[in-house]
């Protein structure tokens, strides 16, 4: 027979709170429902537009849907940043947005220099006609 009597932590619940950043009793620190079926909804379309756009073939140039897939894409992982992973500008002080810009950062860097580096590698490759294939040892 436990009763839940409120004990005087003398201000540890508090400190606990402040510790791992969040409140049980605050519902906006981890979002509301209306916040979730926004960001659901919106992610429901973002996904959609680029599917009719490559099943109804809407662009001859496959470069333009291409394009425009990969923009949809972009503005979905910031709908899944702000409306399921909370983060803003104010969060943890700022440095989970400090955290996330470094990244793309390094992913810029990466994916930039990688498509250079395949780029010329495709460019300055010598060509192989069938006849020099043939040849080959």
């Amino acid at each position: 027979m436990s009763t839940h009597a409120p004990v005087n932590t003398g201000g540890h619940e508090d400190a606990h709170e402040a510790h791992h950043g969040h409140s049980h009793g605050h519902e906006a620190s981890h979002g509301s429902f209306k916040s979730y079926m926004t960001g659901f909804v919106l992610s429901v379309i973002l996904t959609a537009i680029p599917f009719w756009l490559v099943m109804g073939e809407v662009f001859e140039n496959k470069a333009v849907t291409a394009g425009l897939v990969m923009l949809f894409a972009v503005v979905q992982i910031v709908v899944h940043m702000i409306y399921f992973l909370h983060m803003n500008t104010k969060s943890e002080g700022g440095w989970t947005m400090m955290a996330l810009i470094f990244t793309l950062v390094l992913i810029v860097i990466a994916l930039s220099g990688s498509l250079w580096v395949m780029h010329h590698l495709n460019t300055n490759m010598m060509t192989m006609t069938p006849d020099m294939m043939r040849n080959v040892p």
